[in-house]
């Protein structure tokens, strides 16, 4: 991991100083400006009508599944391909009237697309070299961005010596050294195993923040997206259905959609029965008691509802919960030891299956249930969120 300390690590890396027309206040929280933004192939709407905003130094992620437009929309903005109708700008300045090799941006795919017969320090020179830049300057620039991402020492290296987090590093440091306004990532870490993507996740993040460059990932990785960005917009069919930090859309789903996509949790169908300021009562056939959620709806009673429960929130026991709401009795018909945590099925009298998450902690202040066992399920009135849609 890269120190916060080390000395002339961003000396001719990171973005330029703030000169006299520099983005503040306002400006900032708009420096990538996506304007009502349409793609189209064919017939076929990709992207519809996107609107958003990313702020100066942010790291924003896009998450979504194959073909919900995410991808295409990040190669809109490095120019690979043409906006059907709208406008996409950065620090003010429209993208339209700019050809891609000109554009104050830069991405990074993940394949990496580093030339094999090039060392490491001329796959980082490369571009450089392309914009004529002087061989002193391009050589401290060079120097400084594999200094930055640890990989000075294998400068001499060719890709196929190194691993596939060098191989990234390597592909982030020629990304970096051109100076980009803003730096596009095209599922950074799909190329590398699981071990050697959760701390190349950390490392990344760190060296963004020190160069301090704006950037958006495309990711269908939750969790890439959950460790990574400082906010995220859920992109389903083309649109953005949620946009928030990590916390909150993960805590405060504003969708079915939302709620199933972002990591997982136990959804129960019902009706309103009560609604006030402070808290909602829903009648379920999943449970045999009401749902109580510690918040009001805007809606009249009677209508159909979704409450949705992550599994985190989700107590088992083997006596009968003493409160009047959110609890259910059922069996337990399947367990998955996950280390710091199992997950339980349990299906309950009326059929439904729910999920709790529980902590090995957690079981060893209980008789652990084991297949075929009777077991109540229960939650807290904060623990549930109610969807409309």
């Amino acid at each position: 991991m890269i120190s916060s300390d080390q000395p002339g690590a961003l000396a001719g890396v990171g973005a330029p100083s703030p000169g006299p027309n520099a983005v503040t206040g306002d400006a900032a929280d708009q420096f990538i400006q996506i304007v009502d933004v349409v793609k189209k192939f064919g017939e076929t709407v990709a992207v519809k009508g996107v609107n958003l905003s990313v702020k100066k130094g942010e790291l924003f992620a896009l998450l979504g599944s194959s073909g919900c437009g995410k991808s295409t929309l990040l190669r809109m903005m490095a120019g690979l391909e043409t906006v059907t109708s709208g406008r996409i700008l950065i620090d003010g300045e429209d993208l339209a009237q700019l050809p891609p090799y000109r554009r104050p941006v830069n991405m990074m795919f993940q394949s990496y697309a580093l030339f094999p017969h090039m060392t490491v320090e001329a796959n980082v020179a490369f571009g450089l070299k392309q914009e004529g830049v002087p061989k002193a300057e391009l050589k401290d620039r060079v120097h400084n961005a594999l200094e930055l991402v640890q990989m000075g020492r294998f400068a001499k290296r060719k890709p196929h010596q190194l691993s596939g987090g060098q191989q990234q590093r390597v592909a982030l440091a020629r990304s970096l050294v051109k100076r980009p306004k803003l730096l596009l990532l095209d599922e950074p870490m799909s190329a590398l195993d699981k071990q050697i993507r959760q701390r190349t996740q950390i490392e990344l993040v760190n060296i963004l923040d020190q160069v301090g460059v704006t950037c958006m990932m495309v990711t269908h990785d939750q969790e890439e997206a959950m460790t990574m960005a400082s906010r995220l917009a859920v992109m389903s069919e083309g649109q953005i259905v949620q946009l928030g930090t990590p916390h909150e859309v993960y805590e405060y789903p504003n969708s079915r959609f939302s709620a199933e996509f972002i990591g997982s949790t136990n959804l129960f169908d019902g009706h309103t029965v009560e609604d006030e300021a402070d808290h909602v009562f829903i009648e379920t056939p999943d449970l045999p008691c009401q749902l109580h959620v510690n918040h009001g709806i805007t809606g009249p009673l009677g209508m159909p509802v979704t409450i949705s429960v992550r599994p985190e929130r989700i107590a088992l026991t083997r006596k009968p919960p003493e409160g009047a709401h959110n609890w259910g009795k059922g069996v337990v018909t399947n367990i998955a030891y996950m280390g710091g945590y199992s997950l339980y099925h349990v299906k309950l009298e009326g059929g439904k299956t729910v999920i709790a998450n529980v902590t090995s902690l957690a079981l060893t202040e209980i008789e652990p249930p084991t297949w075929g066992d009777e077991v109540y399920v229960r939650w807290s009135a904060s623990a549930g969120v109610v969807l409309t849609s």
